[in-house]
């Protein structure tokens, strides 16, 4: 049977910055994707001069091992940055209207978006004692230090908007871990980041916010024509069977039905279809991966004239709490952050609809979806003019929820992966959900994968690929 060093199932972002760090070490890696092109929901569309975004629109950075796949790659000579317009503000809706959201606590503290009441209770942080449930909730985390007026006015708009997600139940530690480690470390927020920037200033990487010439699918392309990455599109696993000391990976393909044996095994897709792929191998893991919720998500793309738009766009956009819209959550200005994402004398606005907030949204059909995203915006920003392009994108599972107590769930996770040597779960339900999150956790299975563990000797490995390519020649030749 066909041997490989490390197989990877999924070949999304996740898997490919999984893929990518292990040929950076010399490692073979094969990807095996069901889909008929890599990059899962990423994917970048360019209509009538507009270019638009499938899902992620950019990438925030502020982590170096995004600095380095990013200079290693090649990817840094055709990276876009965010114009100097889109830095200059970030709204919030308040009281039917866009208000600039200050993100320092000097001009937070003189903004009217905050009663006298809030910026009291936000002065009070430093001295509230730290604690709290084991895996509290966004809420009542955000409610016990910084109060409830922060948690309507920012968070929940940020969880809602961001993670498609609900505040009551999300875990903090899961989506906002930075800032619960930074009460768990010195007992206050405000304490920890004083301390960080005293100590940390000069070593922190900066912090980034980006795209690339072509949109994000040019990240996707550059990772998936790497050396070293064999890329396998429309290859749907169906069985996976530990088997004298490897990985017997059965899939459907074009060509026919393949198997090889992998010493390691990276599973990147969805938990539910992680789970229905681990069943056979582990009841117990596949019920704790079907445990794992989705929001479903709606992107509204508008394009029309820049004389239709009365407000000047000048920032990177805004988002609602669930007071002011109970359906759009959030609406970039992809025109005003990078440039050659509309035709001269055009704006291109992105809206996001539905999410955990109304997940009924995802059934409708484009015209009222469009129409909700109208008639949300116009007051706004004084839309003048109906748009000449709209594009709709739908996601049904576009992001997990980290709902419920999910340390926990993912503690059980990674105790029943132990028990199965080689196999390695990897995906946006674990680390984080944003492209930086999927890029660092890439690198983390790689190094796991590559710290004690016996791999196929260089030579070998080349030896086994060939026999691979041959194999499915032939296939494709007796098929055909």
């Amino acid at each position: 049977m066909n041997k490989v060093n490390v197989l990877i199932i999924g070949g999304g972002i996740s898997g490919l910055a999984a893929a990518w760090w292990l040929t950076q070490q010399g490692v073979s890696v094969e990807i095996w994707e069901a889909a008929s092109r890599p990059g899962g929901k990423i994917q970048s569309t360019q209509e009538g001069g507009y270019l638009t975004e499938r899902a992620a629109a950019m990438l925030m950075n502020f982590r170096p091992e995004v600095v380095e796949l990013v200079r290693d790659s090649g990817l840094e000579s055709v990276k876009t940055p965010r114009q100097r317009l889109a830095e200059a503000r970030r709204y919030l809706v308040r009281h039917g209207r866009l208000s600039a959201l200050p993100m320092r606590l000097g001009p937070m503290l003189v903004s009217p978006l905050w009663s006298l009441r809030g910026k009291l209770r936000l002065l009070a942080e430093p001295f509230i004692s730290s604690g709290g449930l084991e895996d509290e909730s966004v809420s009542e985390f955000i409610t016990r230090r910084l109060g409830r007026e922060v948690l309507e006015k920012a968070i929940e708009p940020f969880i809602a908007g961001t993670l498609a997600s609900d505040p009551l139940a999300t875990s903090a530690a899961a989506a906002l871990p930075r800032l619960v480690a930074l009460e768990r470390r010195y007992g206050s927020i405000t304490a920890g980041v004083l301390v960080n920037r005293l100590l940390r200033r000069r070593s922190a990487c900066a912090t980034d916010t980006f795209s690339f010439q072509g949109g994000m699918s040019t990240l996707v392309t550059t990772l998936a024509q790497a050396p070293g990455i064999k890329m396998h599109t429309g290859y749907s696993v169906e069985e996976l069977v530990r088997e004298q000391g490897a990985w017997r990976v059965t899939a459907t393909t074009p060509q026919g039905q393949r198997s090889l044996s992998a010493r390691h095994v990276v599973v990147t897709t969805p938990a539910p279809v992680s789970a229905t792929l681990l069943t056979p191998i582990d009841h117990g893991l596949a019920e704790l991966l079907r445990g794992i919720d989705y929001a479903a998500v709606s992107v509204v793309h508008m394009g029309m004239d820049r004389d239709a738009v009365e407000h000047p766009l000048d920032g990177t956009g805004f988002l609602t709490p669930k007071r002011e819209s109970a359906i759009l959550t959030g609406n970039l200005w992809m025109s005003s952050l990078f440039p050659g994402r509309a035709p001269a004398g055009k704006v291109l606005l992105t809206s996001y609809l539905g999410g955990m907030r109304a997940p009924q949204a995802i059934d409708w059909d484009d015209e009222r979806i469009a129409a909700q995203a109208l008639k949300t915006l116009q007051p706004l920003i004084g839309l003048k003019a109906e748009p000449e392009m709209v594009r709709v994108d739908r996601h049904r599972e576009a992001l997990p929820v980290y709902h419920g107590a999910y340390q926990k769930r993912m503690q059980a996770i990674e105790s029943r992966l132990r028990q199965l040597p080689g196999l390695h779960l990897e995906a946006n339900y674990k680390g984080g959900v944003s492209v930086r999150d999927r890029l660092v956790c890439g690198q983390a299975v790689a190094k796991r994968i590559l710290q004690g563990r016996q791999l196929l000797s260089p030579i070998d490995a080349e030896m086994a690929a060939d026999k691979v390519e041959a194999v499915s020649g032939l296939q494709g030749a007796v098929t055909e």
